[in-house]
């Protein structure tokens, strides 16, 4: 398997995504949901799970907008802002009320500690792949090439540091959240040991 093998849509909603996704994250988080859609398409084609390319890649990129401090909640955990966020882009694209139910639906689940994938293939691919790239949870199921590639094209930068940082802080200001319960088993500690940002990987 090559970089070169994996579906990349090419969408207006894909590309309008993107915009946002670059618009309002940092190079390092923009770089983060890019690996985290590719990983996961990666990760489907190794073994064989069928999935909707431009609803998982529109999650992607929109998965921590509610990090951004324009679109941070005071009152609902990031992953869920980030939801609300990708509901009203959907609309705007035109999507179907179902549709932006789901993209809402992967955004949300990203953060579970397991999403089945009979259930919900594009949030089983997402919640598995944010984990590959921000702790390095299973990333020795991507081909090392593959691996290679996309740390090339989209390097980490400073991403171990910044989403470090912004858990912490959602984690201390919302201590019942997801985020929350992360920070407390020990997900700093993780990100630090993350074999993604070793020389070899």
């Amino acid at each position: 398997m090559k970089l070169d093998d994996l579906v990349i849509p090419d969408t207006p909603a894909c590309r309008g995504a993107y915009e946002v996704a670059a618009r309002y994250h940092t190079p390092s988080l923009l770089n983060h949901s890019v690996r985290a859609y590719l990983w996961a398409a990666a990760y489907a084609q190794a073994n064989g799970i069928a999935f909707d390319a431009e609803l998982l890649y529109v999650a992607a990129m929109l998965h921590d907008i509610g990090m951004a401090p324009e679109f941070d909640s005071r009152t609902v955990p990031f992953e869920e802002a980030g939801g609300h966020v990708a509901w009203a882009f959907c609309a705007g694209a035109g999507w179907s009320a179902e549709r932006r139910v789901r993209a809402s639906e992967v955004i949300i689940r990203h953060m579970w500690d397991e999403v089945p994938l009979a259930e919900d293939p594009e949030g089983h691919l997402l919640e598995l792949s944010t984990g590959m790239d921000i702790s390095g949870r299973r990333t020795d199921e991507i081909p090392a090439g593959v691996r290679r590639e996309v740390l090339a094209l989209h390097p980490r930068l400073d991403i171990a540091m910044e989403f470090a940082a912004c858990i912490s802080e959602q984690g201390t200001r919302k201590p019942d959240s997801f985020a929350g319960r992360f920070v407390r088993a020990g997900i700093t500690e993780r990100i630090a040991r993350n074999p993604l940002d070793a020389p070899e990987a």
